[in-house]
């Protein structure tokens, strides 16, 4: 997902309403209640949620929370299907790269929030809707041998995210950094400081250049406040290196259109370009990555750039599993929705955040849909919710409806732009307000309360520089002990997050 980082505005516009006839809601004589499901009475309602980010944790709190006494007495069952056992909170990531904060402080355990619910750590391969089950490759399918398990659900909720949108260009996926899990953002803080280390210690000029330069492609939320925080940190880190001074360092972003931050507003835009050039970042507009094989970076204005570091943040696309749904999908593969969040034309299938296409009815524009940002995933996640026990209850539905208040970014360390309810914002004000904002979004008072204390000890003390490559090798000195093979870099992450 594109982190949007809009800021809550005002939610009371009336919901519109969408009876559900073939669903009702009705008592039993021995006093347990029964859900009456496509002709036939069931003790159990069975929820299944595809995905544990945004969209998929905040629905299933919401069903825990709606249904707490049907789970209490077995009527109810939500199972929730994921690839991890947490949920990132990503607008946290560029601050966790930066070392503002501690990495495991922007997830939070799923098992901890949804302890009602039925956690399964896997994949979703394929869902066979008609026949409502979904069958799941588990970590231990493949040493069980059978080919993935299979749930039965009543109700389905698809919120399995997004996966980075990479394109064909040349020498992308050998060398390119991802920046949109936990994972990554810990990989790339380490990279950075590992370059900085070969380029205090290298004698030949080439490679010192190379590791010193950092291309960081795509001119969104990602990009910008990743590059603005690494750039800060390695720019502190050089004080420690006798040999590196901060204007050793090269950084560039690279945008294939014409500005930078569009959420922010084009004033705001413009300061921010301003603004990272003042700090010595070349940003270059209206410009592609073409290539990137032979660790060269080579623009499309002809520029080439030897370089060990690409960070790709161009854009992201709905996950893999929506095809294999058999639902509807648009032209850019979201599941077409309904105003009220539900699949359209697939009875009991519903989908929020990324992974739907959702129209906004708050449009004065016709066709208009909901942008696949943070905020839009938070917001939805409640309707979503909320309308699923309505689903199962008969009763009406709610339309999603918003209103936009605005967007705050980081820039880094005491920089930022914001543009709320028209008013702009930059400096220190818009930095402290991002900071303010996020800090009360992030989900639970456990995670608000470390998070608040890190940012405090931060302000007390020096930076962290610390490189901890090991963590993504944590074995390589035994292997290579034991006789072993030096340990390759892994596969490039594809776990979608909604």
């Amino acid at each position: 997902m594109t982190c949007g980082y809009d800021i809550e505005g005002d939610e009371s516009a009336n919901p519109g309403v969408r009876g559900l006839p073939v669903t009702q809601f009705v008592g039993a004589v021995d006093k347990r209640k029964r859900w009456v499901r496509h002709g036939m009475v069931k003790e159990r309602a069975r929820i299944l949620v595809v995905g544990g980010g945004y969209v998929g944790m905040y629905t299933a709190l919401r069903l825990q929370r709606k249904l707490k006494r049907e789970l209490g007495r077995g009527e109810a069952e939500i199972t929730v299907v994921t690839p991890d056992p947490y949920m990132t909170y990503q607008p946290f990531l560029p601050e966790a790269a930066a070392g503002a904060i501690s990495p495991r402080h922007v997830v939070v355990p799923l098992r901890r929030v949804l302890d009602r619910c039925r956690i399964v750590i896997g994949e979703v391969t394929h869902i066979a809707h008609e026949k409502r089950t979904a069958t799941v490759s588990t970590l231990a399918t493949e040493e069980e041998g059978t080919g993935g398990r299979r749930i039965a659900y009543d109700e389905l909720v698809l919120a399995p995210g997004s996966v980075s949108r990479a394109l064909p260009i040349p020498g992308l996926a050998d060398h390119a950094i991802g920046f949109k899990t936990v994972e990554e953002a810990i990989g790339l803080r380490n990279h950075v400081l590992e370059q900085m280390d070969i380029a205090s210690s290298t004698r030949d000029p080439a490679i010192r250049d190379a590791a010193l330069t950092f291309v960081f492609v795509g001119g969104g939320y990602a990009g910008v406040e990743a590059l603005g925080e690494l750039e800060d940190m390695a720019r502190y880190a050089a004080r420690y290196y006798h040999n590196i001074r901060p204007e050793d360092m090269k950084w560039i972003l690279v945008e294939a259109s014409g500005r930078i931050l569009p959420e922010v507003g084009e004033e705001m835009g413009r300061y921010t370009v301003t603004e990272l050039r003042r700090r010595n970042i070349d940003v270059r507009l209206e410009t592609r990555l073409e290539s990137c094989a032979d660790r060269v970076a080579v623009l499309s204005d002809g520029s080439r750039f030897p370089t060990r570091t690409v960070v790709w943040t161009a854009g992201v696309k709905p996950h893999p599993v929506l095809a294999a749904t058999g639902l509807p999908l648009n032209g850019r593969g979201r599941l077409k929705c309904t105003a009220e969040l539900a699949v359209d034309g697939a009875p009991h299938a519903w989908a929020a955040g990324d992974a739907a296409a959702v129209p906004d009815v708050t449009a004065r524009e016709p066709g208009r849909e909901c942008a696949p940002n943070a905020q839009h995933a938070l917001r939805q996640a409640r309707v979503l919710g909320n309308n699923v026990v309505h689903s199962l209850r008969g009763e009406p539905l709610e339309t999603y409806a918003y209103k936009y208040a605005g967007s705050v970014a980081s820039l880094g360390l005491h920089k930022g732009v914001a543009q709320v309810y028209g008013r702009r914002l930059k400096g220190f004000p818009a930095w402290f307000m991002h900071r303010t904002y996020h800090l009360s979004r992030v989900p639970t008072f456990n995670r608000k309360a470390r998070v608040a204390a890190e940012w405090t000890l931060a302000g007390l003390f020096k930076r962290e520089i610390v490189s901890l490559g090991s963590l993504e090798h944590p074995r390589a000195e035994f292997e290579l002990a034991a006789g072993g093979k030096p340990p390759q870099d892994p596969p490039r992450d594809t776990k979608g997050s909604s």
